[in-house]
């Protein structure tokens, strides 16, 4: 076939609902909470920009083990912590219990929130509902479910951004599904216009630092507990598997500031959004 000639109407529509089910699986493989954990300080200053107040009602969407969570209830929020995945919920939810933190946490899908229109004063994902299928879908549910008036809060990888040019390394190695918008557009702020139409967008380049002891021990972690990595290396051969290894290692080392150790910055989009 000629794929000149294809027309919107003749190219075949993602199978969102199959991708989602390996995205799910895929996020529920290694444990995302060691990785997780280390972010704790974006889901804090999120809770900052947004300046939330003790006592509103605030979602978490795609929770992950609960840093937004957490973050929003130190500051006296009540809060709904969700993830597709269950186990990261309970890693979030005993997070909470260690620190003496109210929360709940509830499994549901960023596509297919189970709360009422006009429900919640704030809702917040921090590297969480951009990796959705389904981008305009997920939009849509975060401001269904938030009251007029109320904020949406993200923290989204930018395109150029140390963790941007991991996602391209593995995706030579391993395509995404066909069709899909990639889920660095989310930190790009014409797609949050895209996305949310109507609303007021504020955005702002932040860095987070990813240190670690050496870029071995970084690839070693990401490789053994970060879902998309670890099954990018489960999916190739043991001498593509070198190669993929050896990128990355030289892509930390690239982007390295330190000696002796690692500690590498990585941009992210901090996004506080006017719900109107």
């Amino acid at each position: 076939m000629n794929t000149s000639t294809l027309t919107p109407a003749t190219i075949a529509a993602p199978d969102f609902a199959a991708i989602k089910t390996r995205q799910q699986a895929t996020w529920a493989s290694g444990d995302y909470a060691v990785v997780g954990t280390t972010l704790q300080i974006v889901g804090e200053t999120l809770c900052e920009a947004m300046d939330l107040r003790s006592g509103q009602s605030v979602l978490d969407v795609a929770a992950g083990n609960g840093n937004a969570t957490l973050a929003a209830a130190r500051r006296g929020a009540d809060v709904i912590s969700t993830d597709y995945v269950p186990a990261l919920l309970e890693r979030g939810r005993a997070r909470a219990h260690a620190e003496g933190l109210d929360a709940r946490f509830e499994t549901a899908d960023a596509e297919n929130l189970p709360y009422a229109d006009d429900t919640f004063d704030a809702a917040l994902s921090t590297f969480g509902v951009m990796f959705s299928p389904h981008q305009e879908q997920a939009a849509a549910e975060l401001v269904r479910v938030c009251k007029p008036g109320a904020r949406i809060g993200l923290a989204n990888w930018t395109p150029d951004s140390f963790i941007g040019d991991m996602f391209r390394i593995v995706g030579r190695y391993v395509p995404p599904p066909a069709g899909l918008k990639s889920p660095l557009l989310w930190g790009t702020t014409e797609r949050l216009r895209e996305l949310f139409p109507g609303h007021r967008i504020e955005a702002a380049t932040r860095h987070f630092m990813f240190r670690y002891r050496s870029p071995q021990h970084w690839l070693d972690t990401f490789r053994t507990y970060y879902g998309p990595t670890n099954r990018a290396f489960a999916a190739i051969d043991d001498a593509v598997r070198h190669g993929l290894a050896d990128e990355l290692q030289a892509l930390a080392r690239k982007h390295n500031r330190a000696q002796g150790t690692m500690v590498v910055p990585s941009a992210y989009l901090e996004v506080v959004i006017d719900v109107r």
